[in-house]
């Protein structure tokens, strides 16, 4: 990977050539595959460059050079030392060692910060006197999240864990109910040709990039701001997105979820159709794709499967069913249980809660409910939910819900609740992820799912007390249909007393 400068004069030192030294960078940086177009780096750890000249010999007793990162508007400087000099790990350098100068090349090492910016990066390099100073476009490089380097954010200490949930493009989706376990093969395809470019440009694209790009660049060094914005861009309810979610009806007009296999595709398809929505998509779909994008820019990452997952759209981490006394089933709640749900977690520290809260976080993108205003969920930390903190950023009362929310049937007869009973067990009886290096799964039920309390919340029995007293019916049934009439009940009768009686323990 090379980069002709410019014409030479004989009088001058000046750059020619530029060598990116990309096949040593890339395997140093475990980078190797992501792009046949761009050199590709990890924050925090030195990458090489060779700088040619002609003319005469660059000397450096009176010549210095010093280059210039852009990202967007912003720049900074970074003069080239000789190695024995002191650099501020904080901010960018640049070294030569004395071995690699030569009379007409320098092989120059640079190193990022630790809490760089995900992002592609322009590079200048100056010539410089005490009177001139000759510049010249160096090329362009990506920077990636560094999960080998203790320092970053998302450090992952094992070596089998990078190479699964960074490294590995193969998947297993696991599908079905708990008793009847599908399993299907997934290619996360982040070595295809294009996959990377269209991961980038997904961060061109978002709302915050184009309502202020710098401020965008700023805060894409947070892994937690990464994985947020990339959530959101993965469906299109908001933006520019990646999919388009479809659940019913006939799928003619584009893909039925179930051929996709392969995120490569999906990624390849939105980015030559000028970040057009790709048709369509469902849970497993949206999460593969957010996981081949996360471990693209280097965010361990995986894929999780959640049986008997709760859709509680009102926070009361309940689910209520209602049910005539033949057993049919209401339509009166917009709660719901899904077979399965399928959702990413992704690995990161969080300092904005506490360290506490390290490790594996939940990150959906399958568009349910908006947070904060847009179509995404999470990072919520696996512990949070583990420990009932509900508090914790982001969503973690709906994400709770979904694992771990009780499940209430009311039967409903002349207009009156008769029964009701508590199902404290069947959402999310098995939460399972593809096991290290093999396509057994892993079950995190244990990491989801702590002791229950018997408590509920107070918003949780007002709202149970509203489904009961305000929404009482009065059936009128017939053998083709049920129409229902609301009325004003006081809950006086003995067997509505005692159900909502019973509402304080589960």
């Amino acid at each position: 990977m090379f980069l002709t400068v410019l014409q030479l004069s004989s009088g001058q030192c000046r750059l020619k050539l530029v060598n990116y030294e990309a096949s040593e960078n890339h395997i140093s940086h475990e980078t190797e595959g992501l792009s046949r177009k761009h050199l590709v780096v990890r924050r925090g750890k030195p990458f090489k460059i060779t700088l040619m000249f002609g003319g005469r010999p660059w000397n450096p007793h009176i010549e210095s050079l010093v280059l210039e990162v852009w990202l967007g508007d912003v720049s900074e400087k970074i003069r080239v030392q000789f190695s024995d000099e002191w650099s501020d790990p904080l901010r960018w350098s640049a070294k030569i060692y004395q071995s690699d100068m030569h009379p007409q090349s320098v092989m120059v090492h640079i190193c990022s910060p630790v809490l760089s910016s995900v992002a592609l990066y322009e590079l200048l390099l100056h010539i410089e006197t005490r009177r001139t100073r000759r510049s010249y476009v160096v090329g362009t490089f990506v920077l990636l999240c560094n999960p080998w380097l203790k320092d970053d954010p998302v450090y992952m200490p094992l070596g089998v864990q990078t190479q699964e949930y960074i490294k590995s493009d193969y998947g297993m989706l696991y599908m079905g109910t708990p008793l009847n376990i599908s399993r299907q093969p997934w290619s996360f395809g982040q070595y295809e040709p294009g996959v990377l470019e269209a991961c980038l440009r997904l961060l061109q694209v978002s709302p915050q990039h184009l309502r202020d790009k710098n401020k965008d660049y700023a805060l894409r060094a947070d892994p937690v701001y990464l994985s947020r914005t990339l959530c959101a861009m993965v469906n299109c309810n908001d933006d520019l997105g990646i999919l388009m979610g479809k659940w019913q009806g006939s799928y003619k007009d584009g893909v039925k979820p179930t051929e996709w296999s392969s995120s490569a595709d999906i990624l390849h398809h939105w980015f030559r159709s000028s970040c057009r929505p790709v048709r369509y998509g469902q849970c497993w779909v949206f999460a593969s794709v957010l996981c081949t994008v996360m471990r693209v820019l280097g965010i361990p990452s995986r894929v999780v499967t959640v049986f008997n997952a709760a859709h509680d759209g009102d926070g009361s981490l309940s689910v209520e069913e209602y049910y005539t006394s033949t057993g049919e089933k209401l339509n009166l709640s917009k709660d719901s249980i899904w077979n399965f749900h399928v959702w990413v977690e992704c690995w990161m520290r969080r300092p904005d809660l506490g360290s506490g809260f390290d490790g594996w976080q939940v990150v959906d993108p399958t568009p349910q409910e908006k947070s904060a205003g847009i179509y995404c969920c999470g990072p919520c930390p696996v512990v949070a939910i583990q420990q009932h903190c509900l508090g914790a950023l982001y969503d973690s009362g709906f994400i709770s819900a979904s694992v771990d929310a009780d499940i209430i049937r009311l039967i409903v007869s002349d207009g009156l609740v008769v029964e009701r009973t508590v199902d404290t067990e069947a959402v999310g009886q098995l939460i399972y992820t593809k096991s290290i290096g093999s396509d057994r799964p892993e079950n995190l039920t244990p990491a989801y799912k702590g002791k229950k309390s018997k408590t509920i919340s107070a918003s949780r029995f007002k709202k149970l007390m509203l489904s009961i007293s305000d929404l009482s019916l009065r059936l009128r049934c017939s053998e083709k249909s049920l129409t229902y009439m609301f009325v004003d009940a006081a809950c006086e009768s003995s067997s509505v007393r005692d159900a909502v009686c019973g509402l304080c323990v589960g």
